[in-house]
């Protein structure tokens, strides 16, 4: 994802890529850059994100387990971040999912939950990936939990009393996620609604990372006209 990210915003038109980092490399100033962008791991993400904020330097984060402590510590730090070059505040985003089509299925996940008695959610990656579920799948199910929540909509049915190996999957705000790791697969999510006699299903496939650029270069080129912590693309893009 960092290497296709880095092509991708080195050919943008209007961008200038000063730097290109690994997780050995001393980050410094960063090379003066307005405007970073981190994809590493868990563990690593909020660290870097501080030295960002702590220069004054916006980012794009798309890196995954950004729970709701770690959000919180952030809101703290850009609270206290120096103001950046333009004399505005810092700006973060923090981006489960960078695919224009990944965004939309979400907002329209959201918007048919209420209508259903039930919603689960169906994730699938490549082996590699190192977290479950995703942090699309977790984003997904937040909002979904959410509007269910706000149109009163009862917890969705499931008479499973016996489960010792976990096989009903996580419960993600309510909504039950399964990860699946399979050689072969890039990024993939279902959502399935049902109700009596019908079923809506909304699918994204993302066949290759370069379905995630687009939204990687918007978020770059926004980042600065929104000050403090967004989480989720679809707030620049008018998606939500």
């Amino acid at each position: 994802m960092g290497q296709e990210a880095v092509r991708a915003l080195d050919a943008a038109p209007g961008l200038a890529l000063v730097g290109a980092y690994g997780s050995a490399d001393d980050l410094g100033d960063l090379g003066g850059a307005d405007v970073v962008v981190e994809l590493t791991v868990p563990a690593a993400s909020p660290a870097n994100v501080a030295h960002c904020v702590e220069r004054g330097i916006h980012v794009v984060v798309g890196t995954t387990g950004w729970d709701d402590a770690r959000l919180e510590a952030l809101r703290g730090q850009l609270a206290e971040a120096p103001p950046a070059a333009s004399g505005a505040g810092v700006g973060v985003l923090i981006a489960p999912n960078f695919a224009i089509g990944a965004l939309l299925m979400m907002a329209f996940a959201a918007r048919a939950a209420p209508f259903f008695e039930s919603v689960e959610l169906v994730e699938l990656h490549h082996p590699a990936k190192v977290d479950a579920p995703s942090g699309t799948a977790a984003r997904t199910a937040a909002m979904i939990g959410q509007a269910r929540s706000e149109a009163g909509c009862a917890p969705v049915p499931d008479a499973t009393t016996h489960d010792p190996d976990g096989a009903r999957g996580a419960r993600v705000d309510g909504i039950p996620v399964h990860s699946v790791r399979l050689r072969g697969l890039t990024a993939h999510q279902e959502v399935l609604l049902g109700n009596a006699g019908e079923m809506l299903t909304l699918r994204h496939d993302s066949f290759d990372r370069g379905s995630f650029m687009p939204g990687v270069i918007a978020a770059v080129r926004a980042v600065a006209d929104h000050p403090g912590l967004t989480v989720g693309l679809e707030h620049y893009l008018g998606i939500s």
